[in-house]
């Protein structure tokens, strides 16, 4: 049998599961929009199956899923097995990617920001970019007295929440004050906000001395300079995909718990802190179309590894997608 005989087998295998016309329907989180679409456009070039993502943001992905409007959505910000339970849905992690600092300030290059820095930055305890916080692990960089603009996620956000989640282990007034959210309202005048993460981007690149948190892949894509940022054991760490795969490996996802975790500010020397696991969501009902979103992921877990790390996401190791297999062969949806 020749390889092109065995491809187009293959691929109609791929197609048989779905009537023609159909489409896999998801929506939600615009952390992994980027690595998605190009998952999905390499799958529907080899598979012929066509699956649509829409990013609406994480909060509406999980919405999308409990009102069964989409066939999976992506979240950033996992649900807990009782919620899971009580709207009949099922949960397993999709990539693990990385939150960044993006800055716009004319002149400054290898920005340094601390752990109380970020805190201060996101309460508004800081007003100017010469503040002693910022200034204290930027010794050799000429900081201007101009007043500092925060930028944040404006609708509900897996990345706010990750996001907001590191703040609230770094900071115990944060955790008492503000928490862990997929939205809030922020403190201090000094923010404003954009809808996803394209939406942060847009605002750092037309606002000067704006700093703000994002996606690794969109501040990449939109050549956003990125801050170099302090771990838990006091070490500055580069934004890069060793950082980020060296800050992964740590992460616990248990599938007797549906995968719930969240991974950031994770042990180690060399570990970039604010790292995050993204989610997909499927109805437990649809055992049918379950099998062709399983189908596609489990592609992508296999073929999709190159595409991953080229635009800065951490592909899952094989002991974890292994897991995750035989959580789909425990639900009927593999």
């Amino acid at each position: 049998m020749t390889q092109m005989i065995k491809i187009a087998l293959a691929s109609t295998v791929l197609l048989t599961s779905l009537n023609a016309g159909e489409i896999i329907k998801g929506s939600g989180a615009s952390f992994p929009y980027s690595v998605y679409q190009k998952w999905l456009k390499a799958y529907n070039k080899e598979s012929g199956v066509r699956v649509d993502y829409i990013k609406k943001g994480s909060s509406k992905g999980i919405k999308d899923a409990k009102a069964r409007a989409v066939d999976f959505a992506g979240t950033d910000k996992p649900l807990s097995p009782k919620v899971l339970r009580k709207n009949g849905l099922l949960q397993f992690p999709g990539v693990v990617g990385a939150i960044t600092m993006g800055y716009n300030v004319p002149g400054v290059d290898g920005l340094k920001l601390s752990r109380s820095a970020i805190v201060a930055i996101a309460d508004g305890s800081i007003t100017h970019w010469d503040d002693a916080l910022i200034a204290k692990e930027n010794a050799n960089v000429k900081l201007p007295h101009e007043k500092l603009t925060f930028v944040h996620r404006a609708d509900g956000s897996g990345t706010t929440y990750n996001f907001t989640y590191y703040l609230s282990k770094v900071s115990k007034k944060w955790r008492k004050s503000f928490g862990a959210k997929k939205s809030l309202s922020w403190p201090g005048d000094h923010h404003i906000g954009g809808k996803t993460n394209s939406g942060v981007a847009a605002l750092l690149k037309q606002t000067e001395y704006s700093v703000g948190y994002i996606d690794y892949a969109d501040a990449k894509n939109n050549d956003i300079t990125m801050a170099t940022v302090e771990n838990r054991e006091g070490n500055f760490i580069v934004p890069t995909l060793k950082s980020f795969q060296t800050a992964a490996a740590k992460a616990s996802l248990d599938p007797k718990k549906d995968f719930y975790a969240v991974i950031a500010d994770p042990k180690g020397a060399e570990s970039y802190p604010m790292v995050a696991a993204t989610f997909i969501l499927i109805p437990s009902e649809k055992a049918k179309t379950n099998k062709d979103v399983t189908k596609f992921i489990d592609w992508c877990y296999v073929n999709g590894q190159d595409i991953a790390m080229g635009l800065g996401f951490v592909p899952l190791p094989d002991s974890l997608t292994a897991k995750i297999r035989a959580y789909w062969d425990a639900k009927g949806i593999k």
